[in-house]
């Protein structure tokens, strides 16, 4: 196994259903491995991005909470543990590390997860997510080729870079309301102060369909 250096440690199990090692990703996440390794992440009206190297055969997946910082120092925001929050940092610090392994820019394609509406803020959060990504890849030409993002629910990816295969359960009934009172929350700190520094957990809570990229 083969994993780009990283600046945290990440929690990691046995993953019995498909018999591999999975690697959680939390919001701020970011991680690129050439191994088995499977990533996993829930997401609300965060970005995923699924990036695969076709020549090697490596790839690896962010976890992004907002399109950009809104500091006026990029150095600054560069420094901040967190940044990769922001989609902006947390894409070129993806392509970097698959970089490293050996990759090269004009290999990688993208699948494209979340964004989606789960409360009823005034602030459309995932919908500014999605369009920063898929601007992003035009703009970097990296080919989308796979997305299941917007909507009303919540998602859980399972993310095996080694075949760039992606399993996606769409959470439908949410039993408990952890990611709607966590997004309202962090709405509303958006909405009257522009501070940015809430984190969520996103916990699936209830039964939901499986779809294969």
């Amino acid at each position: 196994m083969k994993v780009a250096e990283q600046r945290k440690t990440f929690s990691c199990y046995h993953d019995a259903r498909f018999d591999r090692k999975a690697v959680k990703l939390l919001p701020g996440d970011y991680f690129a491995c050439a191994g088995d390794e499977m990533l996993v992440t829930v997401l609300g009206s965060c970005i995923s991005v699924c990036l695969y190297e076709s020549r090697l055969k490596i790839g690896g997946m962010n976890h992004f909470m907002l399109p950009s910082s809104k500091q006026s120092n990029d150095s600054l925001v560069l420094q901040n543990t967190n940044a990769a929050r922001y989609g902006n940092v947390a894409m070129e610090w993806l392509v970097n590390d698959i970089i490293k392994l050996g990759g090269s820019r004009q290999n990688l394609s993208a699948k494209i997860f979340g964004g989606g509406c789960v409360t009823d803020a005034h602030v459309d959060i995932g919908k500014m997510n999605i369009e920063f990504v898929k601007q992003y890849c035009q703009i970097e030409q990296i080919p989308v080729v796979s997305a299941d993002v917007g909507g009303v629910c919540a998602r859980k990816l399972y993310y095996i870079p080694r075949d760039n295969q992606v399993h996606v359960k769409t959470i439908i009934n949410m039993h408990n309301t952890t990611i709607n009172e966590r997004e309202s929350q962090y709405r509303k700190q958006l909405e009257l102060s522009h501070q940015r520094k809430s984190v969520f957990l996103f916990e699936e809570d209830s039964k939901g369909r499986f779809l294969n990229t």
